[in-house]
């Protein structure tokens, strides 16, 4: 699921941005209310979570302008914590509203339960594991760190294969067919594929750091140390 997530306070839209991508969502930031309403046009996102207090358009003239073309579900974040306030951001068309300071955990749980409100998806393209977030729609691998990594075809297949089965050692033959399928392949050729992911994804750490050799049966990705 896509989430435009518009909040001014750099430290704390970078922490909602890796707790949520770290949950498996794929987190588009915006810092302004003119961007946001441009971000939201252009990359229409499933939900929406919006600060009240942003520079250019406050989040209630956000609001109140996306409510007025579509029903996108919007979660509102505020340091305003009176009747009034909620009252007011819900009567604009918010789903819910959120009152400052909130954990990224509680931030999760209510997305997850507006979406179940709004019958949408929670599903995602997106895998998350060890300090890393794989993007399955456009193979693409982004570290904690901001670093992006556009990965092949036959790289994009096998993380996927081993992140589908985190903790799990499978089988040299099990991931080859998983990667190759019925173009064949060898062991020779994994190993080649796995030293290539791991200069990828892990490259500042050991080899066995992520993705572990199981020696005479195979691989297994598991979190760091």
């Amino acid at each position: 699921m896509k989430i435009l997530l518009v909040e001014d306070d750099l430290s704390l839209s970078d922490v909602l941005t890796f707790t949520l991508r770290r949950a498996g969502y794929d987190v588009i930031p915006a810092y302004d209310g003119i961007s946001a309403l441009e971000l939201w046009e252009t990359e229409k996102p499933d939900m929406i979570v919006l600060d009240l207090n942003l520079p250019k358009l406050d989040g209630l003239a956000v609001c109140r302008q996306i409510r007025r073309q579509a029903q996108t579900p919007i979660i509102i974040l505020s340091v305003r914590s009176g009747d009034e306030a909620v009252v007011k951001g819900l009567e604009y068309g918010a789903d819910d509203y959120v009152v400052k300071p909130f954990s990224p955990t509680q931030l999760v749980a209510r997305i997850k339960a507006v979406s179940r409100r709004a019958g949408v998806s929670d599903t995602t393209n997106v895998l998350a594991l060890a300090g890393i977030s794989f993007d399955r729609s456009r193979n693409e691998v982004q570290q904690d760190n901001g670093e992006t990594s556009r990965l092949t075809p036959l790289e994009a297949r096998l993380l996927e294969a081993l992140m589908l089965h985190a903790g799990q050692v499978l089988a040299s033959e099990a991931l080859i067919a998983a990667v190759w399928g019925a173009e064949g392949g060898d062991k020779t050729m994994l190993k080649q594929l796995v030293y290539r992911l791991r200069s990828k994804i892990d490259p500042a750490s050991p080899p066995t750091s992520l993705i572990e050799t199981i020696p005479g049966i195979g691989y297994s990705i598991t979190e760091k140390n």
